[in-house]
């Protein structure tokens, strides 16, 4: 019997030896850091003398194929055009005025500092020979300003910052070496470089050694002074760390944190990463492990640089506050070293164990609640909060981004439906209770499908369906959610107030009764330790004015009082209610009825002060979504207010007060 053996086309495997020569050529990269090289060379050493068939050869390959495959110096050049980036951000998101305001006054600042522009400071008492340098560097592009003494120059280097100044070294009143000493201290990254027509090697020696980076002897060599400026200019071109503090958007889910991120790598024209950091538990994730251990591999974050092949990338680290902790460690803390400018220069991986440079790396991070990071962490955040979404948002950004892409994803495109104004609006009241449009985004889907079903089924016809209000409940059923309603006659001991949740602001009702007993309170529905606190110190302030207030000071030695807010299911807690409770109490006891059209928030003290609380906008938005005509707000919170457009507060009446006392004056029938 005859075998034949099928011819194998191509190139034959690599040998061993060809991997270290592959490794040893890669190692030779000019982009490579001198420290990066120096661990290569130090492992293809050790790999030369280690048998190919153990373990650790294989091991030691792909460590040092991971090292020289990192971005040592591939970055992309960042794209630090304002109106392209408004632009951006403006097409994809509706609303977030002050948020998108913010993120450009971080990209103006970052266009600022990596301007190219080379600012050149020319010192020489001699009017001719200053003029005449500062004619060839003008002609060169540079930014040239002149100053005839060492002390003019000093007033220059105070108001402007200069990358380059050219000193005489003998003029009068200061001479070089002296304007050289004070300008580093006024300025110390700014460079200077030495003229003189008295050029020894003594004063050479001496420039060079208090800072001069250069030092041209007179008459000036023009093709020396030229190439030597191009090359500083072009040191100060190459990428610029910028020590600003990193980006943490914090907000309720769905309000566009993450889109956000990402609409900025798009206007910087960088590469995008999103690190989902949810239920990360183990340090060793973030930072790597070290070689010694079976199985080990580079952290996270590096291996995310290593795949996108830049060392500038934008870094969305998604869901921060969400990270657990053990026995295995503390993710988080690594964050305080990777964040941290003065750090991050030097950030080393326990499997690579070499520094690698992060301080490119532009880091936004994304929180619910900023109340769950450390202190430390926190402290290296700018936070810009993003803010819940009104209904007339919401309307609008479902008609230009969330429905056409709902209709596309499910056919319904030829014809569109047309889905009016007031429809979007009753999907939003009646179907959602959200700051952000993440459910609105799943209830328009449910009604496309639909809407595709009856298309499949022809029951619809061949025409634009149009989907008005009443035709929402045939296709999203009944509505599931039913607002409060701030109205109705006044009541004796019912205060309407405003919290707010994380789907937004809301009105409640906060009532309360009395009883014979002994002077014990309850306080009931779902209510959190704060909450209850705010309670207790609401009736303590209503017993100490009872004189003031025409109460009976034995009524509440003679009575139980039991405090409630309906819809106990649903937990509750925050000081914001305080106001609230003491009015409720306030006109339990003075048999006073209180009107339901005037909602109010507010924390309060034992001597009956209105302090200021959060939530601001949304409790006015929801105020008038409930049909109060009056909202009662704490003094210190009149700035906020005001800072907010005529559209949010249309509707309603807004009200300051400093104390309880006064906000009585306004709320009681």
């Amino acid at each position: 019997m005859i075998f034949f053996q099928k011819r194998t086309e191509g190139k034959a495997p690599p040998s061993p030896s060809s991997d270290l020569d592959v490794l040893t050529e890669r190692a030779k990269s000019p982009d490579l850091p001198p420290h990066a090289r120096e661990a290569a060379l130090r492992e293809l050493d050790r790999l030369s003398k280690t048998d190919p068939s153990v373990a650790e050869y294989s091991v030691g390959i792909g460590y040092l194929d991971f090292l020289l495959g990192l971005p040592w110096s591939a970055a992309t050049q960042d794209r630090l055009d304002l109106a392209s980036a408004g632009e951006v951000l403006s097409g994809r998101h509706f609303g977030l005025g002050q948020v998108k305001e913010r993120v450009l006054e971080y990209l103006a600042s970052r266009a600022l500092r990596a301007s190219s522009d080379f600012h050149i400071l020319v010192v020489d008492d001699e009017d001719i020979a200053r003029t005449n340098l500062e004619y060839v560097l003008k002609k060169e592009g540079y930014r040239v300003r002149g100053a005839c003494n060492g002390l003019e120059a000093l007033e220059e280097v105070r108001r402007w910052e200069f990358d380059l100044i050219v000193t005489d070294l003998k003029m009068d009143k200061m001479d070089g070496m002296q304007l050289l000493e004070e300008a580093r201290k006024l300025s110390p990254s700014t460079q200077v470089m030495m003229v003189t027509g008295f050029a020894t090697v003594d004063t050479a020696v001496q420039a060079m050694r208090q800072g001069a980076v250069y030092y041209l002897a007179k008459p000036v060599n023009l093709d020396e002074l030229r190439a030597t400026v191009a090359q500083l200019a072009r040191g100060k071109a190459a990428p610029t760390v910028f020590r600003s503090p990193v980006l943490c958007f914090t907000g309720p889910p769905g309000t566009g944190k993450t889109s956000v991120g990402q609409a900025i790598a798009e206007a910087l024209g960088r590469k995008f990463h999103r690190m989902s950091l949810a239920g990360l538990r183990d340090e060793a994730e973030l930072r790597g492990h070290r070689r010694t251990y079976v199985g080990a591999l580079p952290g996270r974050v590096l291996q995310s640089v290593h795949r996108l092949g830049v060392r500038n990338p934008v870094f969305m680290l998604d869901e921060m506050d969400k990270i657990g902790k053990d026995f295995r460690g503390d993710p988080a803390a690594v964050f305080l070293e990777m964040l941290d400018p003065e750090q991050n220069s030097q950030f080393v991986d326990n499997y690579l164990e070499v520094p690698f440079d992060l301080s490119q790396v532009l880091f936004i991070a994304t929180v619910n609640d900023v109340r769950e990071l450390s202190g430390p962490l926190l402290d290296r955040l700018e936070v810009v909060p993003f803010q819940g979404y009104t209904a007339a948002e919401k309307v609008q950004i479902a008609l230009r981004h969330l429905l056409p892409r709902q209709l596309r994803e499910h056919g319904l495109t030829h014809p569109y439906p047309d889905f009016t104004p007031p429809a979007v609006n009753a999907v939003v009241d009646g179907y959602t209770r959200e700051a952000g449009v993440r459910n609105l985004d799943r209830e328009l889907g449910r009604a496309c499908r639909k809407l595709a079903k009856l298309r499949l089924e022809g029951e619809q016809p061949p025409s634009p369906i149009t989907v008005d209000e009443a035709l929402v409940p045939a296709l999203l059923g009944p509505r599931r959610f039913v607002r409060e309603a701030a109205g109705g006659e006044p009541r004796v001991g019912v205060a309407t107030g405003l919290v707010y949740a994380d789907h937004g602001g809301e009105i409640i009702f906060v009532e309360a009764i009395r009883m014979k007993g002994t002077g014990n309170i309850t306080m009931t529905g779902s209510l959190g330790e704060v909450l209850c606190e705010s309670g207790k110190t609401a009736l303590s302030l209503v017993r100490s004015r009872a004189a003031e207030l025409g109460i009976d000071p034995d009524a509440f030695m003679l009575e139980d009082l039991h405090v409630h807010i309906p819809a106990g299911s649903i937990p509750k807690e925050g000081s914001s209610a305080g106001l609230t409770l003491a009015m409720a109490l306030a006109s339990l006891y003075t048999g006073k009825a209180l009107r339901r059209d005037v909602a109010m928030t507010g924390e309060i003290t034992l001597t009956g002060q209105v302090l200021p609380v959060g939530g601001i906008r949304e409790k006015i938005l929801a105020a008038a979504r409930a049909g109060a005509r009056r909202v009662i707000l704490p003094d210190g919170n009149r700035p906020e207010v005001q800072a907010m457009s005529g559209d949010e507060t249309a509707g309603v009446e807004v009200v300051f007060v400093k104390t309880m006392f006064e906000a009585l004056g306004l709320v009681v029938a």
